[in-house]
């Protein structure tokens, strides 16, 4: 088995932090390269709502650049040792970026972290590592956090 480029989408909550973990361990062990991604949601795409070009502008700029401030806070201390880390933040409906990147980028693994939602939330925000895991291109490596996690 031949993993080259690793991809991590964050959207920087508990479960993509613990997921972190495993993408840097595969990156170091394979000699990868990663490719750390967020999504912006798109708010406008995803409802097919007008939402004013002036506000809408300034709020994903606004929204992009705290995205790659989050990145480098959220990931240094785990990405530090690693020689090639490509960080990138896009626009759209995070799993179907997630997979036109993965595309895109000749992805060998995906590794996502994943909630465990259920119910009225799940049904509302749906399962973006489960989309993701249906359509990828590519070996997905989803990760859940411990429920026996200390507090």
């Amino acid at each position: 088995m031949k993993i080259e480029r690793i991809l991590f989408p964050t959207d920087f909550s508990e479960g993509a932090a613990h997921a972190l973990r495993y993408a840097v361990d595969l990156t170091k062990r394979y000699n990868a390269k990663l490719y750390v991604l967020h999504v912006i949601y798109d708010f406008a795409k995803a409802t097919g709502s007008h939402i004013p070009h002036i506000s809408a502008d300034e709020l994903y700029k606004e929204m992009n650049e705290w995205a790659i401030k989050e990145i480098d806070k959220s990931c240094i201390e785990d990405i530090r040792e690693l020689p090639d880390v490509d960080k990138k933040v896009l626009e759209g409906i995070p799993y179907e970026e997630i997979i036109k990147y993965a595309e895109k980028e000749k992805i060998d693994m995906i590794v996502i972290g994943t909630y465990g939602r259920s119910g009225l939330e799940r049904f509302i925000f749906g399962s973006t590592a489960e989309r993701v895991v249906r359509r990828a291109p590519c070996a997905v490596l989803t990760v859940r956090v411990p429920e026996h996690r200390e507090g």
